[in-house]
């Protein structure tokens, strides 16, 4: 295979045109009150790992500070624009220092449809812990391991609602590489991944047009989606290369055809959820699914809290353990919602493959620190990483993260 560094694409000099576009409008030019809102925040995160580093130049901690703005106006018609940038800097991770517009984009409403049209983001998903079919976005692995934090997506989407469900069709026009952590990032692979060279099924390469089309209903106390999706992987085939005479990763992106199914059903103090999907493309055409329940106690000891007990299943039929984290795996969980003034949530959770020794446990907490401030903590754990799972080169970084926002 042939590889050869890209340069940079038009995708990238669209976002630093827009970029430069909101920065000038927020500046330098006076906005009505009416009809326009603008929020953001800023915040200082810090990492920290229990153990040595599994690589060189890896480090035992390191900060960071990014920011979220967002520009949001409405007409009087209902439609609507909004321009949603967010930006990081880290001490020791040059691919963690990044930036992107994940918004970017024009609602236009009518009598019997809307539609969208820029950059924005589309979630699909029913479980807590694993989000099988969620493909529009391209997940942002430099932010978040569990896959929860997305890049924006160039798009054109029609929403069309009707009395017996809601048409979604997706015109996709270019496609976004994934994120890795570089060679001084933690949590990374072996290898590091050359995301500049990047290989692509498709001729087109990232100019390949992928399309979506999703229809969703709600059934009495059920909501269930289902769609279609051709295009691009969202998630890449890693193949050994050179770069520079080093041995690198290199992400191989093929056409697929994907068919998924989410649903959701409330029945009294029980929520049962499901996904699944099957994909041809990627090899032998194979099925993936995820599902469970989560049962709130409403009140607990007579008090304002809430507890909810999560528990799911995931289940992938490759039959490789280096071709998902998550192919034959229990998760647990406990939710609890404090209820008082300041938003308090814990969310404690582990996920252990059924196979293997494999555990990765985590917990998290956020609070509201008075009318600006946001405290948040998470840790996580890898505990028993057998040599044959794909998260083995994660086994020394177990962490604790603490962030700390303030919102205007």
């Amino acid at each position: 295979m042939q590889i050869q560094k890209q340069n940079l694409s038009s995708i990238n000099i669209c976002c630093v045109l827009s970029a430069c576009s909101v920065l000038a409008t927020l500046l330098f030019i006076p906005l009505p009150s009416h009809g326009y809102e603008f929020i953001g925040n800023v915040s200082m995160e810090g990492r920290g790992f229990f153990h040595e580093p599994g690589y060189p130049n890896q480090k035992h901690s390191n900060g960071s500070v990014a920011t979220e703005l967002e520009l949001y106006h409405e007409f009087e018609s209902g439609s609507s624009w909004i321009v949603k940038a967010f930006a990081r800097l880290d001490s020791s991770d040059e691919e963690r220092s990044h930036w992107d517009i994940s918004e970017a984009n024009y609602l236009h409403l009518a009598d019997k449809w809307e539609v969208k049209i820029g950059i924005g983001k589309v979630f699909w998903g029913a479980t807590e812990f694993i989000h099988l079919i969620d493909i529009i976005n391209q997940t942002d692995l430099v932010e978040s391991l569990d896959g929860e934090k997305k890049l924006g997506q160039p798009m054109i989407h029609l929403s069309v609602p009707r009395d017996w469900g809601i048409i979604d069709a997706f015109v996709l026009p270019w496609f976004r590489n994934r994120s890795y952590p570089g060679e001084k990032g933690r949590l990374r692979t072996p290898l590091v991944v050359a995301t500049d060279l990047a290989h692509y099924e498709s001729g087109a390469e990232e100019s390949h047009i992928d399309l979506a089309l999703r229809y969703s209903q709600t059934f009495g106390e059920a909501d269930v989606g289902i769609y279609h999706f051709i295009g691009t992987s969202r998630q890449p085939t890693l193949f050994i290369g050179l770069q520079d005479r080093t041995p690198v990763l290199i992400p191989y992106y093929e056409q697929i055809n994907q068919t998924g199914l989410d649903v959701q059903m409330v029945v009294g103090n029980w929520l049962w959820k499901g996904e699944a999907f099957l994909r041809s493309g990627q090899g032998r055409s194979f099925a993936a699914t995820t599902f469970g329940f989560e049962y709130t106690f409403v009140g607990i000891g007579e008090s304002e809290m809430d507890l909810g007990i999560i528990g799911e299943y995931v289940f992938d039929d490759r039959a490789s353990h280096m071709a998902s984290p998550y192919n034959n795996d229990v998760m647990s969980g406990l939710r609890l919602a404090v209820n008082d003034a300041e938003g308090t949530e814990i969310l404690a959770g582990i996920i252990k493959d059924v196979e293997l020794s494999s555990m990765f446990s985590s917990i998290e907490a956020s609070r509201r620190l008075g009318e600006n401030w946001k405290i948040a903590v998470k840790a996580a754990f890898f505990t028993n990483v057998d040599r044959q799972d794909s998260t083995y080169n994660l086994r020394n970084d177990d962490h604790i993260k603490t962030e700390l926002f303030f919102y205007f």
